[in-house]
C-alpha cells in the first residue's frame, strides 16, 4: 500500500470514530444538560472538520515533483498542520468564551440543571474510542512520517484528554449536589485551556516549517559529524537546513585537495549526499559546494 493510500486508510477510521462520538456527545450533551459535553461535542466537529484537511492536503502532497514545484509538494502537508493549528485555536476561544459566561451566570444567580448519566457515559465512551484512535493515528504517523497525521493524531488525544475534563466535571456536578453544578462548566474551560495548547504547539511547528525555520541544533551538529568523518573532506561549513514536508533539505560546503582532479571531487561529493541519504531517507535534498583548501 502507498504512504497516500495508507494516510487516507488511518485518516478515514479517524473520521468514522469521529462522527460517531460527534452525534453521541451532542445528544448527550443537549438531552444530560451539560455544557461541557456540548463543548466537546464541537471538538469532536472540529475534528471531522480537519480530518478532511487532512485528506485534501495529503493527495496534494503525495504529488511527485513538477515544473512549478521542482522541491516536490511535502509543504502542503505542513499546510495541512497549521490550518489543523488554526482551527484548535477557534474551537478553544468559542468552548472558553462560553464557559466564562455560564460561570459568571452561575454567580450572578442564575440556576444550572445539573447533568444527566447520559452524558457522564458519553464521556467515558469518549474516552476509551479517542484514545485507541490516537494510539493507532500516532503509530501509523510516525511510520509513515507523515506531519499531517502527526498532527491529526494529537487532535484526537486533545479530544481524549479534554472528554476526561468533561467526565470529571459532569461527574462532580452530578454527585456532588445542586451547589457543585458549576463544576461542569468549568470543565469546559479547562477543555478549551487545552485544546489551545495543543493549537499553539501545531501552530508553532507548522509556521516554522513554512517559514524555512532551520532543523533542530542537535540534526545539524550530526549532519557536521557525519560529514567530517569522510577521508579527504574538510572543514563542513555554511550549512542551512529546512524541511519540505516530511523530508529534510540540506546544503552546505565541504574543503577537499585543490589539486584532485574534477571526477574525484564529484565522486566525493556524491558520496556525501549518499551518506546523508542513507541517514535522513532518499528524499532528502542534498547540496553539496566543494572549494579548495
Amino acid at each position: 500500500m502507498t504512504r497516500t493510500r495508507e494516510i487516507f486508510k488511518v485518516t478515514i477510521i479517524g473520521s468514522v470514530v469521529n462522527v460517531l462520538l460527534l452525534v453521541l456527545k451532542f445528544v448527550a450533551g443537549v438531552l444530560g444538560h451539560s455544557s461541557a459535553m456540548v463543548a466537546d461535542a464541537v471538538h469532536s466537529l472540529s475534528d471531522f472538520l480537519t480530518d478532511i484537511v487532512v485528506l485534501v492536503f495529503v493527495t496534494i502532497s503525495g504529488k511527485p515533483n513538477d515544473k512549478k514545484h521542482e522541491y516536490g509538494h511535502g509543504k502542503f502537508e505542513t499546510l495541512a498542520m497549521t490550518i489543523i493549528g488554526f482551527v484548535l485555536v477557534i474551537v478553544a476561544v468559542g468552548i472558553i468564551s462560553k464557559g466564562v459566561v455560564t460561570i459568571d451566570d452561575f454567580f450572578e444567580g442564575q440556576e444550572l440543571e445539573a447533568p444527566g448519566m447520559l452524558a457522564l457515559w458519553a464521556a467515558v465512551i469518549s474516552i476509551v474510542s479517542k484514545e485507541a484512535v490516537y494510539r493507532y493515528s500516532i503509530v501509523k504517523a510516525r511510520k509513515l512520517q507523515s506531519q499531517a497525521l502527526e498532527a491529526n493524531a494529537w487532535h484526537h488525544r486533545s479530544d481524549a484528554l479534554s472528554s476526561i475534563g468533561t467526565l470529571v466535571g459532569v461527574g462532580g456536578a452530578i454527585f456532588l449536589g445542586q451547589k457543585w453544578v458549576i463544576l461542569d462548566p468549568i470543565a469546559s474551560v479547562v477543555v478549551g485551556v487545552f485544546i489551545g495548547k495543543v493549537a499553539f504547539e501545531l501552530l508553532r511547528d507548522g509556521i516554522g516549517d513554512l517559514t524555512d525555520k532551520a532543523l533542530p541544533e542537535s540534526v545539524e551538529q550530526e549532519i557536521l559529524n557525519m560529514v567530517s568523518g569522510l577521508d579527504n573532506v574538510g572543514n563542513p561549513h555554511n550549512l542551512k537546513t529546512r524541511r519540505i514536508g516530511n523530508h529534510y533539505a540540506i546544503e552546505l560546503h565541504v574543503k577537499m585537495d585543490g589539486d584532485i582532479s574534477l571526477r574525484e571531487a564529484h565522486d566525493k561529493a556524491t558520496e556525501i549526499e549518499n551518506l546523508l541519504r542513507s541517514k535522513y531517507g532518499k528524499e532528502t535534498h542534498v547540496a553539496v559546494h566543494v572549494e579548495p583548501f
